[in-house]
């Protein structure tokens, strides 16, 4: 799964995410925009928090 949304943020950006937070924060911005429904976005969120992958609102919250 990890590659397929990898590609699709490359397709998109034209360059590869620097950080798998912001692989994250682009599929939660996709979700947001109603791009991607809440059974793709939680599978997405539970690959990537896997992965380490914080979120930029989970990262604001804590700090």
């Amino acid at each position: 799964m990890i590659h397929e949304l990898l590609d699709d943020f490359e397709n998109e950006h034209k360059f590869a995410p620097l950080t798998i937070d912001n692989l994250l924060d682009y599929y939660q911005k996709k979700y947001i925009n109603g791009e991607i429904d809440i059974k793709k976005y939680h599978n997405i969120y539970s690959c990537l928090h896997e992965k380490g992958a914080v979120s930029a609102h989970e990262y604001s919250l804590n700090k």
